[in-house]
């Protein structure tokens, strides 16, 4: 769930005009159901109406749904960044250790009851129309992710690094969506341990 101190981040700069409170109450909503139920299932009448809130409360915060839609990914962008960045905190200069580090919490995140893969890839199969704000920070997050998995594999010494760091991010995808398909027992919860082998095969060339 959203943060007191990252509200403000997720909330799109300029719109925060409805007391914090609200704005906060509206977020932490949408994003429980965004992430769970799909952000096209999920109208602004019962958002509102489980956050004890107004309409225009809402739309003093966010002025449209795909604003607050975007606001969420946002939300979500800093928390996978933050999961992402306390791995590669845990292994300073052993990005291979990193990786893995980072894909064993996927893997066991995979395994949970509630899980629904990844909420910017399910945004942007939900939004394949370019341009859309939710698109688009979706987008950003991918390509971030891809140029770090690149970084990373050169820092291995990967003969290939972008090839390398391509596959680490199929296997991630691949995770993300047989997570959902399989649930407990599924082949997601050993991605770490087939990222470890493509790493190996890859430096080894």
């Amino acid at each position: 769930m959203p943060s007191d101190k990252n509200i403000e981040l997720a909330i799109s700069e300029g719109h925060a005009s409805a007391p914090p409170k609200a704005a906060k109450k509206i977020l932490d909503v949408a994003y429980d159901l965004f992430y769970r139920r799909g952000i096209r299932a999920i109208g602004v009448d019962e958002i509102v109406k489980r956050a004890g809130v107004t309409k225009p409360s809402l739309y003093r915060s966010f002025p449209s749904k795909d604003e607050l839609a975007a606001s969420y990914l946002r939300q979500y962008d800093l928390e996978f960044w933050q999961r992402f960045d306390e791995a590669v905190d845990a292994h300073p200069g052993d990005p291979r250790a990193q990786i893995r580090a980072f894909l064993t919490r996927v893997g066991k995140r995979t395994q949970m009851p509630q899980y629904r893969g990844c909420g910017m890839t399910n945004a942007a199969v939900e939004y394949p129309e370019r341009g859309h704000p939710a698109r688009v920070v979706s987008e950003d997050n991918k390509r971030e992710l891809r140029r770090r998995l690149r970084v990373m594999a050169a820092a291995m010494g990967a003969p290939d690094a972008d090839t390398l760091g391509d596959g680490l991010l199929l296997l991630i995808e691949g995770a993300y969506i047989s997570g959902q398909l399989f649930g407990l027992g599924g082949p997601a919860q050993s991605v770490a341990v087939n990222a470890d082998l493509l790493i190996e095969a890859s430096l080894k060339k």
